[in-house]
């Protein structure tokens, strides 16, 4: 039987593939300002850190461009409209959360994408099995900082010793490591398996059902 108690999700390319919504949006701000605009891979290596950041990665100059507010506001405007025209879970996910919920562990989703579009995704796929869904808010720090990480175990009722995280990057393994618990690396998400590993992860989900054997092998 697993010591764990609770399991704590990154949202994009963990449980949700969101990629191309991501980039139409961010791409109809940088058009509307005349500015050069993206593809899927270069959205994929800039996500992670928030949707501010993608933005900064993605405007010319960064936060330095006179009109960056202005493209990051459009962005949003979009997003909240379009967050799920083309997004949905990775095969795999709806059961493996089912599954987890009827095994008695708490779930939560800690996200770096803004609260109305986390807590509406969250509420739109998984209503009936997570507990608890936080993402970026102002006056609370962004992972990898562990702010939100204990926001979540506080409404939940655990400690960092009862949980495990659950991500796609290195982003989640320092997220994991700030806020002392393990990480669960999914091979599936936004970064490569190799990448992971670069950045410290040590135990890794190729599929969906593997987070179970591990929950029950690993962490005894």
């Amino acid at each position: 039987m697993s010591n764990i108690k609770a399991v704590i999700f990154d949202l994009d390319g963990t449980l949700l593939y969101t990629l191309e919504d991501l980039m139409l949006s961010v791409n109809y701000a940088l058009e509307k300002h005349g500015m050069e605009t993206c593809s899927l891979h270069d959205i994929q290596y800039r996500v992670g850190n928030g949707v501010q950041k993608l933005m900064e990665r993605c405007v010319p100059g960064g936060l330095s461009n006179p009109d960056f507010e202005a493209a990051f506001a459009d962005f949003k405007e979009h997003y909240k409209l379009h967050c799920n025209d083309n997004s949905g879970p990775y095969k795999g996910i709806p059961e493996l959360l089912t599954a987890l919920k009827e095994m008695g562990y708490k779930l939560a989703i800690v996200s770096n994408k803004f609260m109305d579009a986390t807590k509406e995704l969250a509420e739109l796929y998984f209503k009936d099995t997570i507990d608890v869904a936080i993402g970026e808010s102002a006056g609370i720090r962004k992972k990898p900082e562990p702010d939100t990480v204990i926001e979540a175990m506080k409404i939940l009722g655990v400690t960092a010793s009862d949980c495990v995280y659950v991500g796609d990057s290195d982003v989640d393994i320092k997220t994991a490591a700030n806020s002392g618990m393990p990480c669960i690396s999914v091979a599936w998400g936004f970064r490569t398996r190799e990448e992971q590993l670069e950045a410290g992860g040590k135990i890794f989900a190729d599929v969906p059902d593997d987070i179970i054997k591990l929950l029950e092998e690993e962490f005894c």
